[in-house]
């Protein structure tokens, strides 16, 4: 027995030994030393009640002295039973979901691109990182040291903006990127000559992008037209979580954008052309897992619990 249990045979005499004294009873804990349990099951009911479904008149959410002075229990009491039952009053996210009539068969297009991409094709997830700042600190920084964090002033000075056009090869990580001033459908016309002249001419190309006006200008419809080999895959409304460049997106704004100090838009512009360079030299292709039927199912226990929130 202790063998498959995976315990000493000392734990399945001393049981054994118990059940035998006392049977039922003898399973039950023992006493334990030290003070006994001075809150009752149903004060903490109470506490997770008010957590729940009540707020504070004099505030938007609870606070451990908040709930203190409302229950009757001390700030650590209040702090142990929120610990215990995952409640985190003091946070708060933020989520948008989807109202595209087509939501389902765009996430079942896209994803399915994702984990069985075409033969003879590149499927390039494309969008713009618009309107990024060009900002300097208005004092020196003071640098990184032993038990300091590195610190800056909270205000800065704006040099202009510049607008980052990206194209991520979904098989191999790469980004093609071209920085322009402007983001109009021109500026994007001549990104997607660039990926043009950037992709062997014998491979179609499946361009993953959102519902940006700028992706459905008749002149970027009547290019299409007259490039046959491009295929187009929109996300849904309210859906950029779908295309996977967002997320490259992210990891250049927290290498290189964020705490970056730039004193001109064309230092800012070549210090995204470093990150392109330096990461396309050696490229990680991100790996998607969910399938569609998956993220379907999620959203729609999502919207579940906002219905019976709201009820």
């Amino acid at each position: 027995m202790a063998q498959r249990l995976g315990v000493k045979q000392q734990t399945v005499g001393k049981w054994r030994g118990r059940f035998v004294a006392q049977r039922l009873d003898g399973l039950l804990d023992a006493p334990r030393p030290g003070q006994p349990r001075k809150i009752s099951d149903a004060k903490i009911e109470e506490v997770l009640a008010m957590t729940l479904e009540r707020r504070p008149k004099q505030a938007t959410h609870w606070s451990t002295r908040l709930m203190a002075k409302a229950s009757g229990l001390n700030q650590t009491a209040v702090l142990r039973i929120w610990r215990a039952f995952g409640l985190q009053p003091h946070r708060a996210e933020t989520f948008k979901l989807s109202t595209d009539p087509l939501f389902i068969d765009k996430v079942r297009d896209i994803v399915g691109l994702y984990l069985a991409p075409p033969t003879h094709a590149v499927v390039l997830c494309v969008d713009e990182k618009s309107q990024i700042q060009a900002l300097d600190r208005t004092q020196p920084l003071l640098p990184l040291s032993f038990g300091v964090p590195e610190r800056r002033s909270h205000d800065y000075v704006r040099y202009g903006t510049t607008t980052l056009f990206a194209a991520l090869d979904l098989a191999t990580g790469k980004v093609i990127g071209e920085l322009h001033r402007r983001h109009r459908s021109s500026e994007f016309l001549k990104f997607l000559r660039t990926i043009e002249q950037s992709v062997p001419a014998q491979l179609d190309i499946h361009l993953v992008m959102d519902n940006y006006g700028t992706h459905k200008s008749p002149t970027v419809k009547a290019w299409f037209a007259r490039h046959r080999r491009y295929h187009l895959h929109f996300t849904p409304t309210s859906g950029s979580w779908l295309n996977l460049v967002e997320r490259w997106f992210a990891i250049l704004s927290q290498r290189q954008i964020k705490r970056g100090s730039h004193r001109s838009t064309l230092e800012l512009e070549r210090a995204i052309r470093n990150f392109l360079d330096l990461h396309n030299q050696d490229p990680k292709p991100f790996v998607w897992h969910k399938s569609a039927d998956e993220i379907i199912e999620s959203v729609g226990r999502f919207c579940t619990r906002i219905n019976e929130s709201v009820h």
